[in-house]
């Protein structure tokens, strides 16, 4: 089953008096389950290409499907709601509300989804414990690590099972053994559960774990190789 496609996708940024191509013509399929790390300088296109993947982001032409449904043509609405039931989201800036316990912000999408209190208390306490965090549920982000609150936040992204998963530099802020055990954690689910992952970086670390790599230059898929992860 494919869990993305892409069909010659372009989107043009203005910047002072230039028009700068982030997408040109870009076309990728992504199979259920698959591992793909998107690869690219800084203004390379990665996360544009990320952005519109997950509704956040329409081109300017091109078709995007997900799990074979047409998504570029959505309402807001639509799109939203798309990425509740179907996408997590991983940033690097975690996203996290302060005020929120650990346990409170996994329970955060369950909660607009409509699930039972006991429910999402049960289930976060269980994907909280998944993830390494087992005895942190009461603690807020201010009282945890870097890597602790990029657990949660991975946590939030995956508790509700999405079939498709998008990362945009989840490293960025962590260190590099913080950094390996976000991304053992990946591949777990990733295998375990048959997720779908989509992560753009430019880290070398991160991308060694991948089993597809994508490098983009200039708004353009330059290289698609499947490799041996690590």
């Amino acid at each position: 089953m494919t869990a993305v496609r892409c069909i010659d996708l372009c989107k043009t940024y203005r910047q002072g008096d230039e028009d700068i191509k982030a997408l040109d013509h870009v076309s990728i399929e992504i199979d259920q389950g698959g591992f793909v790390c998107l690869s690219a300088p800084s203004g390379g296109g990665k996360t544009t290409l990320l952005n519109a993947i997950g509704g956040l982001d329409k081109p300017d032409s091109g078709e995007i499907y997900i799990a074979g449904q047409r998504i570029d043509n959505l309402s807001k609405g639509e799109l939203a709601e798309l990425r509740l039931r179907q996408i997590g989201f991983v940033f690097q800036a975690f996203n996290l509300i302060p005020v929120l316990t650990a346990r409170e912000n996994v329970e955060f999408v369950m909660q607009v989804q409509g699930v039972a209190a006991s429910e999402r208390q049960k289930r976060a306490v269980e994907i909280l414990e998944e993830v390494g965090l087992a005895g942190l549920d009461d603690r807020r982000p201010s009282d945890m690590s870097g890597g602790q609150q990029q657990r949660v936040a991975v946590a939030r992204a995956i508790v509700s099972r999405p079939a498709l998963v998008l990362a945009d530099e989840p490293t960025a802020n962590l260190d590099s053994k913080t950094s390996d055990g976000l991304m053992e954690l990946f591949r777990a689910l990733n295998d375990h559960h048959n997720t779908t992952f989509v992560i753009a970086t430019h880290d070398k670390r991160v991308m060694s774990y991948a089993k597809r790599l994508v490098r983009m230059l200039d708004g353009r898929i330059v290289e698609d190789i499947e490799q041996d992860a690590a």
